[in-house]
């Protein structure tokens, strides 16, 4: 591993420090883009305006004219996390602006698929809808869209995610990437375009005199579901967004969060008052996200829409029980996955620059979270295949992938699909994650495709793991009170949490854990003892190692000290 520590301009650094910053922290922003304090201002009023959307006032007038008609609103979902957070945002937001008829449908992974599809319209149409709106979905959706109009529908489309060559003909559409939209944030998450919408029909129904400034509905009680579902889709946490998550935890730290939320952080054992955005990615979130994966995301989005503390207490149980079911089944599946792709290279030798695994046992509700732990294990782009267990589709196979940086494995699909025509049966995605489907007959040449793609796109550089640090870690600030400052910050995708590295003596290492896969270190740092874990790692360092890590707080018997969480290290 190459360990490489970010640039620090020491002028913005000044600068902040002049602006009362704390000294690190200013150096900490001033490595990740940040130029002034006022980027730091995490008010309301600094949020990006929703003018700045395209689209957002037709949505806002369809909206206003559909509450007004009293229609039939049905919010077609996304299976994770962000969808389920964008649902209950949806559902809830409307209703606090008048809405009487606001219900939900969330597809179901396997059956139905990702985004809006024609028999999801029908069932939409169906249950007597008169305006169907997606969240986390439906720019690509042309066909679904389609049959909708068709059915008499009108049809409001919320997404985030990259637009295909032709549009969906719907009423309105708003979403950042569409063509043609200048508003700055591009890296919103589907839960944040929905929250962006809602504020503009407020401002339209302020307009028509539904209600004025003194009198209309406060929308903030949902910023705690826009910040969980912001970190959960690991969307670029810029200015705007960084905003965002802000204001939601501050809201969960003074105990103003719906019940679902408050549940959901009792059930993962961490404290609410205390709450970070890593509790939002390594807690919260994943528990959604499994439903989505082994069951069905209604249990997600009840959670988050209930307002009744022991239903709230109750749905969390069933997350948290089913998270638990998708750790023990990618536990074995990492695991078969790990030993496939390590046939693909004798020993000693370099992994092969792209990996491809199929198994029949595989879940395709797991594929993907094994295929980042695949690429994050090798560093190489990964895809890994489980057969479809849709009704009529058993001899496809439904493909997860994820990248490393410098690949855009979007774009590789689509050489593969150019080159092979007939191979890839649908595929989509971005430039760090990827989904396809190939009939399995297929599988050998979509493996061998995408490997020639790899073969000639990456190179040595790329394919070097790189670990971009913060540098040393000045003695005095290795204090309990000071990694507390850190953790309460706004970090995650884009603005990467804290990581140092520098040479430490390693005095003594041992294995703990059940299964004896981590590595416990004492070291001195700087000549002082810190005790150091390194999850998941089991070779011995040598006597001094130049050491990447994080810094976390343990507490023993009322006493807390630092922990350095080993990220790496130069070998």
């Amino acid at each position: 591993m190459k360990i490489i520590a970010r640039d620090i301009p020491p002028r913005v650094v000044w600068t902040l420090e002049q602006a009362g910053v704390h000294p690190l922290l200013a150096r900490l922003y001033a490595a990740r883009g940040v130029r002034n304090s006022d980027e730091l201002d995490d008010a309301l009023a600094r949020l990006l305006p929703p003018s700045g959307l395209r689209g957002i006032r037709e949505a806002a007038a369809l909206l206003a004219d559909a509450i007004a008609a009293d229609k039939r609103m049905i919010i077609v979902a996304d299976y994770d996390c962000d969808g389920a957070t964008a649902c209950a945002v949806g559902v809830r937001g409307l209703r606090l602006l008048g809405a009487k008829n606001v219900d939900y449908l969330v597809p179901d992974r396997v059956v139905d698929g990702y985004g809006l599809t024609p028999p999801i319209s029908r069932r939409v149409h169906e249950r007597n809808a008169d305006l169907l709106i997606t969240v986390d979905n439906g720019i690509a959706s042309v066909d679904g869209v389609a049959e909708a109009k068709k059915l008499g529908l009108s049809v409001l489309v919320t997404d985030h995610h990259l637009p295909g060559p032709t549009l969906p003909l719907a009423d309105a559409i708003v979403n950042p990437n569409q063509p043609g939209c200048e508003f700055e944030s591009k890296s919103a998450a589907g839960v944040g375009v929905m929250f962006y919408v809602l504020m503009a029909l407020r401002a339209e129904l302020r307009e028509r005199g539904v209600f004025d400034k003194a009198t209309q509905p406060k929308l903030e009680p949902l910023l705690p579901l826009v910040a969980l579902g912001t970190v959960a889709d690991v969307v670029k946490l810029d200015n705007n967004n960084r905003r965002l998550v802000a204001q939601g935890l501050k809201r969960i730290r003074a105990g103003h969060m719906p019940a679902g939320v408050a549940a959901l952080f009792k059930v993962t054992g961490r404290k609410s008052e205390e709450a970070t955005t890593f509790d939002f990615g390594f807690g919260l979130g994943p528990r959604i996200n499994a439903a989505g994966r082994l069951d069905d995301m209604k249990l997600g989005i009840e959670c988050l829409l209930t307002d009744d503390p022991a239903r709230a207490a109750d749905l969390a149980g069933q997350l948290d029980a089913i998270n638990r079911e998708r750790r023990e089944l990618e536990g074995g599946m990492r695991e078969q996955a790990m030993l496939m792709a390590e046939t693909l290279f004798d020993e000693g030798e370099e992994p092969p620059p792209a990996i491809s695994v199929f198994d029949p046992d595989f879940h395709e509700g797991v594929v993907g979270i094994v295929a980042s732990r695949l690429k994050d294990k090798l560093h190489r782009p990964t895809f890994v295949f489980a057969a479809s267990s849709a009704p009529g589709k058993e001899h496809e196979l439904k493909g997860s992938g994820r990248s490393i940086p410098g690949f855009h494995l979007r774009d590789a699909l689509d050489l593969v699909a150019k080159r092979h025509p007939g191979v890839l049966l649908k595929f989509g995605g971005h430039a760090m994650a990827a989904g396809c489907t190939v009939a399995e007959e297929f599988f050998d040449v979509f493996e061998l495709g995408f490997a020639q793609v790899a073969q000639e796109w990456l190179d040595a550089a790329t394919l070097t793991r790189k670990l971009e640090t913060d540098g040393p870690l000045a003695p005095e600030y290795c204090r309990a009170e000071l990694v507390d400052v850190l953790h309460r910050e706004v970090w995650g995708q884009g603005f990467a949490p804290p990581t140092f590295s520098e040479e430490v003596e390693i005095v003594s290492q041992r294995l703990v854990g059940e299964a004896k896969n981590h590595l416990s270190i004492k070291l001195l740092h700087q000549g002082q003892p810190v005790d150091a874990i390194w999850f998941g790692h089991t070779e011995p360092l040598p006597a001094r190692a130049t050491l990447a890590f994080r810094l976390d707080v343990n507490e023993w018997r009322g006493e807390r000290k630092v922990q350095f969480l080993v990220e790496g290290w130069a070998d």
